[in-house]
């Protein structure tokens, strides 16, 4: 289970189990996690812990919330970031450490099969490994993403597996099934996005940048977009194709 380590000029308070979907920060003894100082509005911030993935948001705060020095707004949590609410700091420690995204890409190599060349030279997609990109994101969670997720994992029976095939950059010719019920993609810091799996299909929402992935050469909306076979999808400067497989 993920924590929270909780210190003020480095003397260590407590540690802070996220074992509720919605922790609240905040002076008012209403909070989660209580801290009784001035510098700390009553409801200051909010942590959604979905899965494996911790999401901080600032909850219109007088003094802000600042992560590893910077202001946020919203932030996926890393391992080992640093809330830092006045003089206290909170410690994000996962569960167990993601993975290393690739700086260059920002989805997880390890998930992604190479396309193998058919027998007339040709270039054709074969059966991929299963898994989920490294995580990052958020918009905080929508809510229907977030029912999508606690939906479960389970197939449709006779329902096609989605799979991603990265179209540009580094691992151009790689592919990522969509078994999960919840992929993300991108760029922690610059522009992540969640592929959510339903009974009705695939669908994809921006979570976390300035600016919202294209679809198609067009930006997507905030809520969730549902997603078709043969769509173009441009996250953090990388071109992938959606399509469906048997």
């Amino acid at each position: 289970m993920s924590k929270l380590i909780l210190s003020m000029d480095g003397l260590v308070l407590k540690e802070i189990p996220l074992d509720k979907e919605r922790l609240t920060i905040g002076r008012k003894p209403s909070n989660d996690i209580q801290i009784d100082n001035l510098a700390i509005s009553g409801q200051h911030a909010l942590i959604t812990t979905i899965l494996d993935d911790a999401f901080l948001e600032d909850l219109n705060s007088t003094n802000g919330t600042y992560v590893n020095g910077q202001p946020v707004k919203k932030h996926v949590l890393q391992a080992n970031d640093i809330i830092e609410l006045g003089k206290y700091r909170l410690k994000f420690i996962p569960e167990a450490a993601p993975e290393m995204i690739s700086a260059v890409e920002g989805i997880d190599t390890a998930a992604l099969e190479p396309i193998a060349p058919g027998a007339d030279g040709d270039y054709s997609i074969r059966q991929g490994t299963a898994g989920a990109a490294t995580t990052t994101s958020t918009q905080i969670i929508p809510p229907e993403v977030r029912r999508a997720i606690q939906a479960g994992d389970e197939r449709v029976e006779g329902s096609r597996v989605g799979v991603i095939q990265v179209l540009s950059g580094a691992n151009a010719g790689r592919e990522l099934v969509l078994t999960k019920s919840l992929t993300t993609l991108g760029k922690p810091g610059q522009q992540v996005a969640v592929i959510t799996r339903r009974p009705g299909g695939y669908f994809i929402t921006h979570v976390e940048g300035a600016n919202f992935p294209l679809l198609n050469g067009r930006a997507i909306e905030a809520q969730a977009h549902p997603l078709a076979e043969n769509d173009v999808i441009e996250i953090a400067g990388v071109k992938m194709a959606f399509f469906l497989r048997s």
